[in-house]
């Protein structure tokens, strides 16, 4: 169920889009809510920051946490003036988001030239059989810091 509070924060990410364009940046605004207020908002500025994980779901993932002194922002709910691409849609599984709203989709985004669908398709293929082969080097070496997480008592799991 969607409330008038809902699409206000869904306005407020694509109010950051229409700017993030006239700025020379990507159309893409988002916002993080929690307790019924707005604890971050970011746009993308992937060309402005000549970063391609400056995505505005990552950015305001970021800006949140640092708001809320966490990593986990279990509690809080995402606006995304478009459905997330593959790299921000596990960003928010990582940050533990417990909703995601969106306006435009990935079909929309690839009509204006965004082909997210391509990625959501690799990740579906088998690793050798990707655009970009993944390739593993040295496992028994990389291992040694997995075993050293494994054992270390005073970690902070994530």
């Amino acid at each position: 169920m969607t409330t008038e509070q809902n699409k206000e924060y869904m306005r407020e990410a694509i109010r950051l889009a229409s700017e993030s364009v006239e700025r020379g940046g990507g159309p893409f605004g988002a916002v993080i809510a929690k307790d019924g207020k707005i604890i971050a908002r970011a746009s993308n500025s992937v060309t402005l920051e000549n970063d391609p994980t400056a995505h505005a779901e990552v950015a305001c993932i970021r800006e949140a946490c640092r708001a809320l002194g966490t990593i986990d922002l279990s509690g809080c709910e995402i606006y995304s003036s478009c459905e997330p691409c593959p790299m921000c849609l596990g960003a928010i599984y990582w940050a533990h988001i417990d909703r995601i709203y969106y306006a435009n989709d990935r079909k929309d985004a690839a009509e204006i030239g965004f082909d997210d669908d391509f990625i959501y398709e690799e990740i579906g293929k088998k690793p050798e059989d990707r655009r970009t082969p993944l390739l593993p080097l040295l496992r028994d070496e990389g291992l040694k810091s997995f075993r050293l997480w494994s054992e270390k008592e005073d970690k902070t799991e994530y």
